[in-house]
């Protein structure tokens, strides 16, 4: 529901009643994420999508149906070997949705949305199974620990809430979460989905040229806030890099030591210039980041990793680079070589195997469940 927080939170500053379906679970090959939302105002607009088009028609008809009897209800969709016109994910997965009705007294989520408009970070964490009455009882969670609404009094449970909201927050993700009822263990008698608003990732391209200029495009589709940073101010200009949200001139190792990156960042290093690779991906080596790639031909690739090494840089280290940097494309032209960029980037972030689908066996959708915390 957040990924419509801006359209949202505009139909609440406008009084507007309307009603919203979430994507609480999943199954199979489904394709969209938990998280993923189709809401229906009571003027019949509608904005967002829970399948790819599969079911929005049955979704919309529930969501008409929320706003008039004002109920919150969680329904399943899948695919129908006895009917194939009958409604179902054609593509043979399952998917949980549950549809809340806004027409005023939702302040916990209302104030989610207000804030995942201004692009504050917080974590919506709401039941989707569990005894009917905590069904859609929500909780929001900060990074400084505060926290608006609970989970029906019990403060044990709140507390636990609200730690496992802050720990997908951190890491940015929208995940499931299963509690008992009195938050003392899991899983038991509650699952939750708690939804991050986080804002977008970082991608850091290092080096102006040409292959940059394809990149940042390929970032910004992606949705990543995109950095070019290159020492050379006669290349590093918003003349030649319009479409990057950000352009800094200075040594990128000295940049990279003094911005912020997490563990959503992704590095890359397109300069295969020495002077200005080692110093750099000595430090990127070192940091929690999501990834670091570097450009450059085998013999370039060799000639790095040996002066890494005599950088002091240690063999745990050197493995996290992808260098050089890409998929197997056979891309030869900038636009192309951004996509086997880009194509990495994205199978490093969901473990993608990077192979062909056609004769592959393995999942076409990798879904992953926030896992029970080991007792200490």
């Amino acid at each position: 529901m957040l990924d419509l927080a801006g359209p949202l939170h505009a139909w609440t500053e406008e009084g507007r009643d309307f009603a919203v379906a979430t994507v609480v679970a999943v199954g199979g090959s489904a394709p969209r994420p938990p998280g993923a939302a189709l809401a229906v105002s009571a003027d019949g607009a509608a904005i967002g999508s829970v399948s790819g088009g599969c079911v929005e028609g049955a979704v919309y008809d529930l969501c008409v149906q929320a706003l008039q009897d004002g109920e919150t209800r969680v329904e399943r969709f899948g695919y129908s070997d006895e009917d194939a016109f009958a409604v179902g994910l054609t593509c043979g997965g399952i998917i949980d949705v549950m549809i809340t009705p806004f027409t005023g007294g939702r302040t916990v989520e209302e104030a989610a949305l207000a804030a995942a408009a201004r692009a504050e970070p917080v974590a919506l964490a709401r039941v989707v199974r569990g005894p009917a009455g905590l069904l859609g009882r929500a909780l929001l969670a900060r990074p400084d620990g505060s926290y608006d609404g609970g989970l029906g009094g019990v403060p044990d449970l709140d507390r636990t809430v609200l730690d496992r909201a802050r720990a997908l927050l951190d890491t940015g993700r929208t995940g499931t979460v299963e509690l008992s009822e009195d938050g003392s263990h899991c899983p038991g008698g509650l699952t939750l989905l708690v939804e991050s608003a986080v804002p977008p990732p970082r991608m850091i391209v290092f080096g102006a040229i040409d292959f940059a200029a394809a990149l940042v495009r390929a970032g910004g589709f992606l949705g990543y806030h995109v950095t070019v940073c290159d020492a050379r101010s006669v290349f590093a200009t918003r003349a030649r890099f319009p479409e990057a949200d950000e352009i800094v001139v200075d040594w990128p190792d000295r940049y990279l030591r003094r911005t912020e990156t997490d563990g959503r960042t992704v590095l890359c290093v397109l300069t295969h210039d020495a002077k200005f690779d080692i110093p750099l991906l000595t430090e990127a080596l070192r940091l929690p980041v999501a990834y670091v790639g570097a450009m450059g031909s085998r013999r370039t690739h060799e000639d790095r990793n040996r002066r890494l090494r005599e950088a002091g840089v240690s063999e745990r280290e050197l493995a996290r680079l992808r260098s050089p940097i890409g998929l197997d494309l056979g891309a030869r032209t900038p636009e192309e070589t951004a996509v086997s960029i880009a194509a990495e980037i994205v199978a490093a972030r969901h473990g993608g195997t990077g192979a062909p689908l056609t004769g592959s066996a393995t999942p076409i959708h990798r879904r992953g469940r926030e896992a029970c915390p080991q007792p200490a």
